[in-house]
């Protein structure tokens, strides 16, 4: 039982990591089939993958209302929000001008993505206001830069004071972009790191147990 739940998960994760990195140094006929192979076998598992992730959560919701937990009327609407949708979909054959499930797109979902983010706006403005106070020196050039960008993106600011629009462009284009490329590149490290981890089986969280 350990070998199903344990060595050959690692033993598939070790071969294929090797192999898919390997690909990407290899230029040869066979190396690209390969690739496209799996993007064909890929595509399969997320379709079920989706399917299991629409299990769990009607699952998880089901025994929110069963139970009656706190908000478990939020779970309620989730339910028949997705029968409605689902229904819909499968009347109208997808999203088309007119159908049924595009009113719903256009008129309901998007409305919502709307609200979501107008709501988004407000959270930004007040992590922005705590985070913009001048209490450390890192804080103050934090201030003075966003206020300068701030000011020099709309037509009073450069009005005001000629040449702040491009000391904006600049902070824009080179401590930025400088800032930005250096998260990236701690992010491309982290992310061999742990690729690292789990194809030599060091990081074995996605089995379900606890690191060994």
């Amino acid at each position: 039982m350990t070998f199903w739940k344990r060595t050959l998960p690692l033993l598939i994760a070790f071969v294929l990591g090797l192999t898919f990195t390997a690909q990407y140094y290899i230029p040869h006929p066979v190396s690209e089939a390969l690739l496209t192979e799996a993007s064909v076998w890929n595509q399969i598992i997320a379709g079920f993958a989706i399917i299991l992730g629409v299990g769990s959560l009607l699952r998880v919701h089901y025994l929110r209302i069963a139970r009656q937990e706190a908000g478990w009327g939020y779970s309620g609407v989730l339910f028949v929000s997705m029968l409605i949708v689902l229904g819909a979909g499968l009347w109208s054959g997808g999203v088309s001008e007119g159908s049924l499930f595009g009113w719903l797109y256009s008129y309901v979902i998007v409305a919502l993505q709307s609200t979501m983010f107008s709501l988004l706006a407000f959270f930004v403005a007040s992590a922005a206001y705590r985070a913009f106070r001048a209490r450390s020196p890192e804080a103050s050039v934090l201030l003075l830069a966003a206020i300068i960008v701030m000011a020099g993106r709309v037509p009073l600011g450069e009005y005001l004071l000629a040449g702040l629009g491009q000391l904006s462009d600049w902070i824009m284009q080179v401590p930025n972009t400088a800032a930005q490329r250096a998260i990236l590149i701690g992010v491309s490290l982290g992310g061999i790191a742990t690729s690292i981890k789990i194809i030599f089986g060091i990081e074995r969280a996605y089995l379900g147990g606890e690191d060994e």
